[in-house]
């Protein structure tokens, strides 16, 4: 059998490209920001996680800027070797010292982080128990360990603590989840999973590449939403959504930092963060830092969203937080949704379509995200788009 007979077989792209509605790889001609140039054509962005509006912030662009000046294009090595910035040294400080943890170890994407603190910590007798809405990168983090995995239903705690009962006392255990759910935008049972980790002796990781900046006091996440974060072991988050980089973060005590430092493939044989990529998530962590009201406008901007859309009669998924800016709209079936969003996408309004097994089947839905930099007048001229658009189908 001919290894790429697979590749030229017919799959639903071939279709949905036929149709005239493949939704994914449309070039952007601007910066990211709240209205952009995509093909030629004026768009809403509401399909960005550029949360806080920073890859537009002068500071934050400048800082790359002389970092790319100062310190080259590149490392050209990894963290152990020659790899090793006092940029990187920097960021992480500042970093540990806002989420009140005591050290942090970056990665060269949000990713991989996932990926080298799994894989580390998860050892061939242990088990990991997973949020079965978890994002994919956590997936492939217990793929690449050696552990067991187990799975929950998504934020069902009566099933949590079933799983957690399977575990031999003899083994380790680390229960992981998002904190904000990317497709849903719903907020993890932080307290509960807190609650029934301590009970059977587990510990706890919390993925907040969506609730950094996003939820908390002064945007610290999920953790501190909920005031629980001496409770959680491990933050783990990217800089390419809030903090306008890319590249993704540890947060945990210090000797559990230090043996993954140690002990993770995926941070061993990687080069370092880009200076320029490392100078700009500084300098966003900063700009959150001296602008926390950047957060307050953002769930502001949730909230009126969310508002807006209900009174068109616009079926949206639940949110437990209500001030996430992850504004999802039910459209079920796969084949309208993506029809559904090349017409929103002709008329203006850039949206993310979500399927399965991103979403649950028959549950498509169309992923809105709001910024901090979206303005009442934007969010209301996208809603009507929306609006009109979505009256042309029967959903």
């Amino acid at each position: 059998m001919d290894l790429f007979e697979k590749c030229y077989k017919t799959s639903m792209v071939d279709e949905v490209r036929e149709m005239g509605i493949y939704p994914y790889f449309h070039a952007l001609e601007s910066k990211q920001d709240t209205e952009v140039i995509m093909e030629g054509k004026r768009r809403i962005m509401l399909g960005s996680n550029n949360y806080l509006g920073l890859t537009t912030c002068p500071a934050v662009i400048e800082a790359g800027v002389k970092a790319y000046q100062q310190f080259g294009s590149g490392c050209s090595g990894s963290r152990f070797l020659n790899g090793t910035l006092l940029l990187h040294l920097e960021l992480e400080k500042e970093l540990a010292e806002f989420l009140h943890k005591e050290a942090v170890v970056t990665f060269s994407t949000g990713f991989q982080s996932n990926l080298g603190i799994i894989s580390a910590l998860v050892g061939m007798h242990d088990y990991v128990i997973m949020d079965r809405e978890n994002h994919a990168s956590l997936y492939d983090g217990c793929r690449l360990s050696y552990g067991k995995m187990l799975r929950y239903f998504h934020n069902d705690m009566e099933d949590l603590e079933k799983k957690l009962q399977k575990v031999p006392e003899s083994a380790g255990c680390l229960i992981v989840t998002d904190g904000v759910f990317s497709m849903g935008g719903d907020i993890a049972n932080l307290p509960e999973i807190c609650r029934l980790a301590k009970k059977y002796g587990a510990r706890v990781m919390v993925d907040d590449a969506h609730g950094l900046g996003v939820i908390g006091e002064g945007g610290r996440g999920t953790a501190s939403f909920y005031g629980l974060e001496d409770e959680v072991d491990i933050y783990m988050g990217t800089f390419s959504k809030s903090l306008a980089s890319l590249g993704g973060y540890m947060a945990a005590s210090e000797r559990v930092a230090e043996y993954v430092r140690h002990n993770s493939r995926p941070f061993i044989f990687s080069a370092s963060i880009p200076p320029a990529n490392c100078a700009a998530a500084l300098a966003a962590l900063r700009q959150l830092k001296a602008r926390p009201e950047l957060v307050d406008t953002l769930q502001g901007n949730a909230r009126y969203m969310r508002q807006k859309l209900d009174e068109k009669h616009i079926r949206m998924r639940p949110s437990n937080g209500g001030c996430v800016p992850i504004v999802p709209i039910y459209t079920y079936e796969e084949i309208p949704t993506l029809t559904i969003a090349k017409d929103l996408y002709d008329h203006g309004v850039y949206v993310n379509s979500s399927l399965p097994p991103a979403a649950a089947p028959h549950e498509c839905l169309l992923r809105t995200s709001l910024m901090a930099t979206h303005t009442h007048a934007l969010i209301d001229e996208a809603v009507e788009i929306i609006a009109e658009v979505l009256g042309r189908y029967e959903l």
